[in-house]
């Protein structure tokens, strides 16, 4: 018996290989396939089953490519309804791949339809649960989610996921090993550990959610606290999951195309695109083409894609670093950006030699900040962070401005103002302040470093920040009032 666990950071996400005498299974396996098959082929597997926890919200899967490709079934578990040919197992139903055995647990709360896979190995021992986004390390998932107005409450869900867990995977033997779906950095939860698998009696101790003293009711209340609105493509990456998609091989051959200066140009008027610039911050603020978006490939990129390009039809071409084209096209796909009409061939510095003209972002150091807030020159500080951190602490009068909910709050600023910037380490306000250079807000500075420099820089921090400790009914209001 073979078990990987195949993790990409800038998703936060874990697929799964398993695989004995020859037969394999994949569990949420992400948008591209090749990984996969790749896999396949080195080691002279053929894949029986693809196993999907859920419908994903923060990701579009890779089952109906794959499925195409291997001639593998795709399994849902209860509750699973699809426009698409897919095997709906049952609760408590038996699959077997080589030796080993997979027992279906319908485990409702994250989404209804939510299942965790319970691997057995050759002996038939209990060896690993694989629990989607059912239980997390430290956490579980967010309950919010699959809500239907009038039918099914995000206190509803979490009723439903205190007995999925109580019923379902607590009572397995504590040395079963848990294989969450996501980690650190997923918005799925909201407390998630760094580590990204642990063994159940662990999680039993440690996850807060596990506790054995737990009632129904305080489990409702804490999951449901503190959530902020999800991010505007979850529902839109789950319809895809559920209905279906394009294929990835078509949208890397549409979207990984060298332009040269007069095409790039030529197919921003005709389709009205979006320039994405995906170069790092430092780099983008000394020059970039007017207009341009900045997200920086190296960050939290997908996930920002999906927060603020509201249209997953959004034609978008884009600038990037050589060599990192298709890698792009296939990160904006894992989300469901597929219209990517292809990318600025030279970069920059081709613009540039076409006569074009290049904008900029101005920026101060921390310490240059501080002594101008000092003397009263600066007067709108917009904090990017999320409502939890800036209540937490932040610069005396700065405004919180979250990046993730921009698109919301421009009827906040005006242009005829100037605005500093910051976020925690420099990337939301460089992502910011492009948007705003877009939509004609041309006086916005950039503090350099974000809140980690400026809570660094020798003024005294008690001099322009607040620390604060705040009860949970006050973080709610903060929340709400800017999501």
């Amino acid at each position: 018996m073979k078990v990987e666990q195949i993790y990409t950071g800038c998703l936060a996400e874990a697929a799964y290989y398993i695989e004995s005498e020859g037969e394999a299974v994949i569990i949420d396996p992400l948008r591209e396939t090749k990984p996969y098959l790749d896999k396949l082929k080195q080691e002279g597997a053929k894949l029986k089953y693809i196993f999907e926890t859920h419908f994903h919200a923060d990701f579009v899967s890779g089952h109906l490519d794959l499925a195409d490709k291997t001639g593998a079934a795709i399994v849902y578990g209860p509750n699973s309804e699809t426009t698409f040919e897919k095997y709906m197992a049952k609760d408590g139903e038996e699959l077997k791949v080589g030796k080993v055995t997979f027992k279906i647990l319908h485990t409702p709360g994250h989404t209804p339809e939510s299942t965790t896979y319970l691997l057995r190995d050759e002996t038939g021992k209990d060896y690993a649960i694989f629990t989607g986004d059912t239980l997390f390390i430290g956490d579980v998932g967010r309950p919010d989610l699959a809500q239907k107005s009038g039918e099914v409450t995000k206190e509803d869900l979490a009723g439903w996921l205190f007995d999925s867990l109580r019923t379902k995977i607590m009572p397995l033997a504590n040395e079963v090993i848990v294989y969450p779906g996501h980690g650190a950095g997923s918005a799925c939860g909201k407390s998630m550990s760094d580590e990204t698998w642990d063994t159940l009696g662990h999680q039993k101790e440690a996850n807060y959610a596990l506790r054995a003293d737990m009632t129904r009711g305080e489990f409702i209340a804490e999951v449901t606290a503190g959530l902020m609105p999800p991010p505007q493509y979850f529902a839109k990456n789950a319809k895809l999951n559920k209905t279906g998609y394009g294929s990835i091989d078509k949208v890397l051959e549409k979207g990984a195309v060298p332009l040269n200066v007069k095409q790039f140009e030529a197919v921003i008027e005709q389709n009205e695109a979006l320039i994405l610039d995906t170069r790092h911050e430092d780099i983008f603020r000394k020059g970039f083409i007017p207009g341009s978006v900045f997200i920086g490939i190296d960050g939290d990129f997908a996930p920002w894609v999906g927060a603020l390009i509201t249209d997953l039809q959004q034609p978008i071409v884009f600038l990037t670093e050589e060599g990192r084209e298709e890698e792009t096209v296939t990160r904006l796909a894992r989300v469901g950006y597929d219209n990517t009409l292809g990318y600025l061939e030279g970069g920059i510095e081709a613009w540039k030699a076409a006569g074009n003209e290049v904008d900029s972002i101005d920026s101060v150091t921390a310490e240059e900040f501080a002594q101008r807030l000092q003397h009263g020159i600066v007067d709108n500080v917009l904090d990017v962070r999320k409502p939890t951190e800036y209540i937490t602490q932040h610069v005396v009068g700065a405004r919180n401005f979250p990046l993730d909910y921009i698109n919301k709050n421009m009827g906040r600023i005006q242009r005829t103002s100037t605005y500093y910037l910051h976020c925690l380490g420099g990337f939301r306000s460089m992502i910011t302040a492009s948007i705003l250079k877009a939509r004609g807000f041309n006086d916005v500075i950039d503090i350099q470093g974000g809140w980690h420099t400026i809570e660094e820089s020798s003024t005294p921090l008690s001099e322009y920040a607040c620390p604060t400790t705040i009860p949970q009914e006050q973080i709610d209001k903060a929340i709400e009032a800017v999501a």
